[in-house]
């Protein structure tokens, strides 16, 4: 819903309530705008950022799909060959920034919010917050959204943000006071229990980011442990599931890819691919992916194979089934039960739990994609079945976790990649899989041809957005890091904020 209309329509209400009309005011561009009519906009907004712009890089960079050879619109970014001035998520930052945040800071704000109203703000101002660190790692917060008040507010690090967000939403969920939410809802239909499961999930996603970076980890892993036991999390699955086949109405990948573009871009990844078929997982390759024009089988696509192979087309490889009403998912229940898994196992060292978990996330992912069969994957003799050492267990649930986020939530995967290190990287070029493929290891990273970080070097996090540079002079500068390739590959780096707080992996 675009947020004219809504505006628009707030108009209308304000005039029919009065009995006079203010000349001096424009009843098209209101000074304020009933809650109820400025949430959906922010949903709407952040399905938008959630669904299209982090989605669409965050796919390339854990490899689920590559640039069809004869296409061009993606090439940049299969190279990892970008820049700041490209601004590639330059819109999306601005939707978030501009346009959700101020939002949801109205429905905090307004005297005819209910508790429960600001609360459920609240829970997607930390969603965002969560979102912006992990994609950017600094992002204005303490200073954010206050308008000409402070038009150019400083940028925090990720971990004041992640600390700040959850404080923020500790506070709104004690001052719960029994009411109920009043304002349109397009996520969870005004359920507080929905809202609240969610919140929990924001927190286990969180808190397990902090563990890994290596921030206040003890008082953390206390913290996971406790959000598991008490298991009040969310049914099914958090989604903005508002799309209809038809103009203006349809997915925002899709939209961008399909019916603004005219063409299609995406082929199937071949460590996607690979991994899928060593698995039999036949029910989700088919699901994603048509078979090669010229094979008849679904056929992944190396790395930036264009560049490496010119005489490579279209038809060799898989083109992705694009879907136009596909919900656009801000947290799944696969991934939250990937996660309680995690937790049950490095944690609680309850096998049996872990094990129950995983095997749910497996079935939930199956389910959200309306296929059935999941337990041929995973029952005793299965390709994914829960066997082996626990390090060999956790491994199983993180590579199920990618395979279960693809066309689901690409930011989250990339995301989770970076937390994890799962997929591992390869440690081979495109060039050396394709003259020799048996050494490959099924699902694992491979170095692009032609990638610009350098051979075996992949992204760990985007360019701070070039509008920001150009308006707000507090924005970090852009520094190339000087470390040697081999060095700058082996830094750790957990999600939004690394150990090594500053250093910039995104470069040339």
């Amino acid at each position: 819903m675009k947020k004219i209309l809504l505006y628009t329509m707030a108009a209308a209400a304000l005039t029919l309530s009065s009995c006079s009309l203010d000349v001096n005011d424009d009843p098209n561009h209101p000074t304020t705008v009933e809650p109820s009519l400025v949430f959906p906009s922010a949903e709407a907004a952040l399905a938008t950022a959630v669904g299209d712009g982090f989605y669409n890089p965050s796919g390339f960079f854990v490899q689920y799909y590559d640039q069809l050879p004869e296409s061009e619109q993606y090439w940049s970014l299969v190279r990892y060959d970008f820049h700041q001035s490209d601004a590639v998520l330059d819109y999306t930052y601005r939707t978030l920034f501009a346009g959700a945040l101020p939002d949801l800071n109205t429905v905090i704000s307004a005297s005819s919010s209910t508790q429960a109203d600001k609360y459920v703000a609240t829970v997607l101002r930390t969603y965002i917050y969560q979102l912006s660190v992990d994609n950017w790692d600094q992002i204005p917060y303490s200073q954010a959204t206050q308008g000409g008040s402070i038009p150019n507010p400083k940028w925090d690090d990720g971990e004041s943000v992640y600390k700040g967000a959850l404080n923020e939403l500790d506070s709104m969920e004690n001052q719960l006071d029994g009411s109920s939410v009043t304002i349109t809802d397009m996520v969870n239909g005004k359920s507080l229990s929905q809202w609240k499961g969610f919140a929990n999930a924001l927190r286990l996603r969180m808190y397990l980011r902090f563990i890994d970076a290596g921030v206040d980890a003890s008082d953390y892993t206390t913290k996971v442990k406790q959000l598991v036991a008490k298991n009040e999390f969310f049914t099914g699955d958090i989604k903005f599931d508002n799309f209809s086949d038809e103009d203006n109405r349809r997915n925002p990948w899709y939209t961008t890819n399909v019916t603004s573009l005219n063409t299609t871009n995406h082929c199937a990844g071949y460590a996607l691919v690979s991994y899928l078929k060593s698995t039999g997982d036949n029910a989700r390759l088919n699901w994603a992916f048509k078979p090669a024009a010229a094979k008849g089988t679904i056929e992944g696509c190396l790395p930036n194979k264009k560049s490496g192979v010119s005489s490579e087309k279209n038809n060799t490889v898989s083109e992705l089934k694009y879907y136009p009403t596909k919900p656009v998912y801000f947290f799944t229940q696969a991934e939250l039960q990937f996660l309680i898994a995690e937790v049950q196992l490095r944690f609680n060292h309850d096998d049996a739990a872990a094990k129950a978990a995983y095997q749910a996330a497996i079935d939930a992912d199956y389910s959200a994609r309306g296929l059935s069969g999941a337990s041929a994957l995973y029952s005793n003799g299965g390709a994914v079945a829960w066997a082996g050492t626990d390090a060999e267990k956790l491994d199983l649930i993180y590579m199920q976790k990618w395979v279960a986020l693809f066309y689901m939530d690409h930011l989250e995967a990339w995301s989770e990649q970076r937390r994890t290190d799962v997929p591992k990287a390869s440690g081979m070029t495109a060039a050396q899989v394709k003259a020799s493929p048996t050494t490959y290891v099924a699902g694992e990273l491979i170095s692009p041809y032609s990638n610009a970080l350098g051979d075996n070097v992949y992204p760990k996090r985007e360019w701070f957005p070039y509008d920001a540079t150009q308006y707000n002079p507090n924005t970090p500068k852009a520094v190339c890091n000087t470390k040697d390739y081999e060095e700058i590959n082996y830094i750790r780096h957990v999600s939004g904020f690394a150990t090594v707080h500053g250093t910039y992996l995104m470069r040339r």
